[in-house]
């Protein structure tokens, strides 16, 4: 996971596979009879998170930090950066005319888009820039989305619906990453790749070629200024992660911005948890766009998602800004967590 394989840059070597590279690789071998609009599809949204990228990179010396005046449906203050990442996906992802409806963290109604008949045939749920409290101290920030087929049924109001598809249902899935390198980790269903954007050619670079998420680690992250208003079952799991009594010594590492913590746990291992509080008793995690992407890239590495008792990805969203508990991490922290006293045995998916 580690080392660049050989079609990628490397030292005394110039070739490169590029993101639109790999998906057309992806499509000759598992999609022959693909006729590229996927891509045309994914060239948008890869265009938006690099007009992301170039102005959180210069936030500091433009006029885009702090709040924009705005409360979102969410009912939270809006930052200039959400603002203008919002716009940007909206614009570049309304171009393709495969796309019929974008569903976003910053806008209370789905935005469906007038298409010629038989044209838009996918939907599009994205969190614009996650963690966008934290740029004005410069913690990473990202973009997360996912992509569904629209229903095959027509008409203005299947397409309003469109989004409310289990997240099994994804065709892929996907963040950015903006921080020390801008990063693209994305799924289609065939495994986890990583794209670094390389400034020198301007296009994300294939760099991580088969993600795979550790079975066990030794790192939780959770905001445990909240864990007083934890279920009991929580406490309980992590009191037991802190003890050793897993058999493993644990460490705690939490930024706050959940792209962050989550890429980390991809890569390092160990379990990320955003529980359920007397605040917030059906958690806080928005299912549509923060969830069920992450969920579904975290599987696909070989790891798991669940609400602490159902497999996230089959939950059936009742409306596109729902939110829902998460836990996710490797084998053995999943395993550990299902044991914890109160936990609900998940069903067997075989």
């Amino acid at each position: 996971m580690e080392r660049a394989p050989d079609a990628t840059a490397a030292p005394g070597d110039h070739s490169i596979v590029t993101f639109q590279q790999h998906l057309l690789q992806q499509q000759r071998e598992y999609y022959p009879g693909a006729k590229g609009s996927f891509s045309w599809l994914l060239s948008g949204l890869t265009l938006a998170t690099k007009m992301i990228q170039a102005r959180v990179r210069r936030a500091g010396l433009l006029d885009v930090l702090g709040a924009a005046g705005d409360v979102n449906v969410q009912g939270e203050v809006q930052q200039k950066l959400d603002v203008f990442a919002n716009q940007a996906l909206l614009h570049c992802l309304g171009v393709p005319e495969i796309v019929a409806v974008l569903v976003s963290e910053e806008n209370e109604n789905p935005v469906t888009l007038r298409r010629s008949e038989g044209a838009g045939g996918y939907v599009i749920v994205f969190d614009p820039l996650d963690g966008s409290s934290n740029i004005d101290v410069n913690v990473g920030v990202g973009t997360i989305f996912s992509i569904l087929r629209r229903p095959a049924a027509g008409g203005a109001v299947a397409a309003a619906d469109a989004a409310l598809q289990p997240g099994a249902s994804q065709v892929a899935a996907g963040y950015v990453m903006y921080g020390s390198s801008t990063i693209l980790v994305y799924t289609a269903g065939k495994g986890v790749f990583g794209f670094t954007l390389d400034p020198a050619v301007g296009d994300y670079v294939l760099s991580h070629p088969d993600i795979r998420m550790p079975e066990a680690g030794n790192i939780y992250s959770v905001n445990e200024a909240l864990a007083a208003s934890f279920p009991d079952r929580y406490r309980r799991y992590l009191d037991r992660l802190r003890s050793g009594a897993t058999g493993r010594r644990y460490a705690s590492r939490y930024v706050g911005s959940m792209v962050s913590d989550v890429h980390r746990t991809l890569f390092k291992g160990g379990v990320f948890l955003y529980p359920p509080t007397d605040r917030d008793p059906g958690g806080k995690l928005r299912l549509l766009y923060e969830a069920n992407p992450i969920a579904y890239i975290v599987e696909q590495a070989g790891g798991r998602a669940t609400d602490g008792e159902r497999r996230i990805l089959d939950i059936q969203p009742e409306h596109i800004h729902q939110r829902t508990p998460l836990v996710l991490g490797g084998r053995a922290e999943m395993e550990e967590f299902d044991k914890a006293p109160g936990a609900v045995p998940e069903p067997s998916r075989r």
